[in-house]
């Protein structure tokens, strides 16, 4: 430093106070985390009607806050903004009452017309909200969202005084109160929105989740820091809680076992051939969870828009041994929707057949592969575990499709953020994909693959299931609707074959029980970082 003092006094003043300031800042230490998480890639954004992604929903999370939200331990609807509500006999109407020190993080109260805008925001069709569908069971919602609707007074949600919020359903919907804790559902701040417009999440507007956003650097971490303003700060456990942004499953574990990082969230941040070994160890925890990977197909493009193609690539694949090489902690999937889910009734799904392929194959024009086009599969890889997994599936399928079926299939690498790209706008011809269920139904993965919903990202759409699904969504008797829902699913992944279900994912997180306290398995996977602590002098730095 006196090297550069003495360089600095020879410089112009100006610049020379501008230099120093920066060194001084450069070498000034930030407080440490209390709490520090592997979170996996950066995330895409931190507003909650554009987030998608598992790492940015995470993120979101603690910033904004629900009627309700999710309970640590089960992930079902805890209180929240709202303290209480009462629901009407029939299951449609909702009366929820904020609780009265409800305030942002700049202390201003929150409102019920605070909770309308943020869902008419969510509804407006030229937003394009990803998760726009689970706002759908609201009286006139949909046809808000599709434009049909002009008079946003007509939808079902109002706010008779700052602290009452009245919600009307077309139909009975059990889980709404889970969906009212999901993020894209979560109360945001008009005015910084409208001042500040898409950069307002940057411009350290108010917050109504127990945490605020501190800064957000890309490549490294989301640095958060407690809401002292937030109703529940009391029991908001740690004070400064940094996110970190990681692809490498060594330089992960090894943070993890230096205890400079207390929670590893996701399995492919650990080293596959590891993980027998931390199996036997505390640290080590799994859980049945609602979570599915598939490939997607996209049905726009020959030889792919013929049902007959798409069957035989799924009858092909040998799940159980592709389950076992690559997720042997995970079960192998004929349907979509995992068979934990509630009020689910399994129906017929895929099953291996590689004589019936060759016969669809050869049906379709392409006896034993010949005059197949050559195919690309689209694995998203971050350059980390998970993209080396999903590189490894698109070995396995590629293998599997040239053997069985005579057939070239290229890989096609890109960036998770440009993946996500290019299956939303087709720009593929199989890709990878996952789903994690945002509530607890078999709604929240049979909705993905209607015409209307934004993370379809198949082309697909069917008018025998959207019927099919429009009657289960207005159908009360759960026995009734469950066999209505089933008969979609077979639809979807029997005759039609827009994707190919692989495995269901189970729950995982890498933590000691003598370091952290708060981390429960829940089927959601969701852990509310308020309630997660580091436990005093056990050792982390």
């Amino acid at each position: 430093m006196p090297v550069l003092l003495n360089a600095l006094g020879k410089l112009p003043g100006a610049f020379s106070f501008l230099l120093l300031a920066v060194l001084i800042a450069g070498c000034r230490q930030e407080p440490p985390a209390d709490l520090t998480v592997i979170n996996g890639p950066d995330p895409g954004s931190l507003d909650p009607l554009l987030v998608t992604g598992i790492e940015e929903l995470r993120a979101v999370l603690p910033l904004f806050e629900g009627l309700t939200r999710p309970d640590p331990a089960t992930s079902r609807a805890l209180p929240a903004l709202a303290e209480r509500w009462e629901i009407s006999p029939d299951g449609r109407h909702y009366t929820f009452h904020l609780r009265t020190n409800a305030a942002w993080s700049t202390g201003e109260p929150i409102t019920s017309a605070d909770l309308v805008y943020s869902w008419r925001r969510v509804l407006e069709p030229t937003n394009a909200c990803q998760y726009v569908n689970l706002m759908y069971p609201l009286h006139g919602a949909e046809a808000y969202s599709a434009g049909q609707l002009k008079d946003f007074a007509q939808v079902g949600v109002r706010a008779p005084d700052a602290h009452t919020v009245e919600a009307t359903l077309d139909n009975p919907c059990p889980w709404f109160l889970d969906l009212c804790a999901f993020q894209t559902l979560s109360v945001v701040p008009r005015a910084a929105i409208e001042r500040d417009g898409d950069q307002w999440i940057m411009r350290h507007p108010p917050f109504s989740g127990p945490y605020e956003l501190e800064y957000w650097r890309i490549s490294d971490r989301v640095r958060l820091r407690r809401n002292e303003r937030y109703w529940d700060a009391a029991n908001t456990r740690s004070r400064i809680v940094d996110l970190l942004v990681m692809s490498s499953p060594a330089t992960a574990l090894n943070l993890y076992e230096d205890h400079q990082v207390d929670v590893i969230l996701d399995k492919p941040l650990v080293p596959t051939e590891l993980l027998p070994v931390l199996a036997k160890t505390p640290d080590y925890h799994t859980f049945p969870m609602l979570g599915s990977y598939f490939v997607r197909i996209n049905v726009t493009r020959p030889p792919l828009n013929d049902p007959r193609v798409r069957r035989a690539l799924a009858l092909t694949v040998d799940k159980p041994r592709l389950t076992q090489r690559i997720a042997p902690t995970c079960e192998p999937a004929d349907q979509i929707v995992p068979g934990a889910t509630a009020n689910y009734l399994r129906g017929e799904g895929q099953h291996r057949d590689p004589e019936l392929a060759r016969r669809l194959l050869a049906e379709a024009g392409f006896p034993e592969g010949k005059g197949f086009p050559k195919l690309s599969y689209l694995a998203d890889s971050s350059g980390g575990g998970g993209g080396r997994m999903n590189e490894r599936v698109a070995v396995e399928l590629q293998d599997t499709w040239r053997r069985e079926l005579g057939i070239e299939i290229e890989i096609r690498s890109l960036e998770k953020k440009v993946a996500i790209v290019a299956q939303r706008t087709l720009d593929y011809d199989l890709s990878r994909s996952s789903w994690i269920g945002d509530y607890n139904d078999p709604s929240t993965f049979l909705d993905l693959f209607t015409k209307a919903n934004g993370n379809n990202r198949t082309g697909w759409s069917h008018p025998e299931y959207e019927r099919l699904l429009h009657e289960a969504s207005s159908e009360a008797d759960l026995g009734k609707r469950a066999l209505l829902l089933r008969d979609a699913e077979t639809l979807l992944v029997r005759d039609e074959v827009p994707i190919i279900p692989l495995w269901f994912e189970s729950g995982f997180t890498l933590n000691s029980p003598t370091r952290i306290e708060g981390m429960f398995g829940n089927v959601l996977d969701v852990h509310p970082l308020n309630a997660i602590r580091r436990i005093p002098d056990s050792g982390t730095k």
